[in-house]
């Protein structure tokens, strides 16, 4: 039997009933803000925007108006009221979803703000063949068993793992795993009640993008004062298709083919500022294997890309595009296309350069078979 090219469907569950007191923040730390976003909206938008439906966030109680002010905006999400433990949060969770069971759950705590998609395409992978699969790393300092102050003995290092979440199941199994879970008042995390009722887990190669924020240098860490990331695209020409480059529609016999608007000059930009925040590619943000896309505009992910670089906490200094082919001629049309970069990123028209290069009739460009673009970037740290 083929398999399907999509991404199964899953729910998620945001764990943010926590007081957060060790982070030193004002108010809860999943509240509180990080990277000029609140941190529970960083991990929210993460999993909405891999496909997760529907979504619940557990909160505390009271904690409505400070749920409401950090999802502003983000729809379809469901607040429930957690409990005195951990495990009594994320059980009501599953709870609220048992009206209408999904088939896959991942359950997430909010104080790692920044998911990964590779991790969330890696554990729905492990779930075809287990109950339940966690994201792990290797514990890498050496490990020492101590009696207060006084070392007792070395312990394996090689036999321990990190543990980090999201954490993905089946949900009829981990929702029977809380209802009969007689542990401790609260479990270490989910796969403990999960293996406790005899289900497997199975590991996956987790990520350190996925730290938590714990203690108050988690908030005040300044970025890198300067990043730069590269781009680089081809789409073939194709009769019968509209030619988008740079933002605008230019009238030419072909167009580019692809999954959205093909439009290669912008995603070697999208490329570009996502490479320069170590935040994947364009074809992790937007799998071309997710119909939503299918025809898309290219300024939408432009726009979200400009979002993930201010939610990191860096601005544009400057972006350098080159477009390669040999036609249509680009030079009409280069202070057109850079306004409509700077218009989506929010920028002067200073900080975009758009220029254009034949490759002297050599290769596909050079037969006019495609189009290819290369971009690269310089962000700058916002003042804090």
């Amino acid at each position: 039997m083929a398999t399907s090219p999509f991404p199964p469907p899953f729910a998620a569950i945001v764990v943010a009933a926590g007081r957060g007191l060790r982070a030193g923040q004002p108010i809860p730390k999943q509240f509180a803000l990080w990277r000029r976003k609140p941190v529970l909206r960083h991990s929210v938008e993460a999993l909405r925007t891999a496909g997760a439906m529907p979504l619940v966030v557990i909160i505390p109680a009271g904690g409505d108006t400070l749920a409401a002010a950090a999802l502003e905006g983000v729809a379809d999400v469901t607040l429930v009221t957690g409990g005195d433990t951990r495990q009594l949060s994320v059980r009501a969770g599953l709870e609220a979803l048992a009206a209408d069971p999904p088939e896959r759950v991942l359950i997430h705590d909010a104080a790692r703000p920044l998911i990964p998609h590779e991790i969330i395409t890696r554990l729905l992978e492990a779930l075809e063949g287990s109950c339940g699969a966690i994201p792990t790393l290797p514990v890498v300092d050496s490990l020492v068993v101590a009696q207060g102050a006084v070392r007792a003995g070395k312990a394996d290092r090689e036999a321990l793992r990190r543990v980090q979440t999201p954490q993905a199941f089946r949900y009829t199994e981990i929702l029977a795993a809380h209802r009969a879970w007689t542990g401790p008042p609260d479990a270490g995390d989910d796969a403990e009640v999960l293996g406790a009722w005899g289900g497997e887990v199975v590991l996956i190669e987790g990520s350190e993008t996925l730290k938590k924020l714990t203690l108050p240098e988690d908030f005040t860490s300044p970025p890198l004062p300067v990043r730069c990331g590269t781009g680089y695209d081809v789409h073939r020409l194709v009769e019968g298709e509209e030619l988008w480059l740079g933002g605008i529609r230019i009238a030419h016999d072909k167009g580019l083919s692809g999954h959205s608007d093909a439009d290669v000059a912008l995603h070697a930009v999208v490329d570009a500022l996502l490479g320069a925040i170590g935040d994947g590619d364009i074809g992790s943000h937007f799998p071309p294997s997710d119909p939503q896309w299918k025809g898309a505009p290219s300024s939408a992910f432009v726009r979200h890309a400009a979002e993930r670089i201010a939610a990191a906490g860096y601005r544009l200094g400057n972006l350098d595009l080159t477009i390669i082919c040999e036609a249509p001629r680009i030079g009409p049309h280069r202070d057109a296309m850079r306004a409509a970069i700077a218009g989506l990123l929010g920028v002067d028209i200073a900080q975009i350069s758009v220029k254009a290069t034949t490759t002297e009739q050599l290769g596909f460009t050079g037969r006019g078979e495609g189009i290819a673009a290369q971009a690269i970037v310089t962000l700058m740290a916002n003042e804090s």
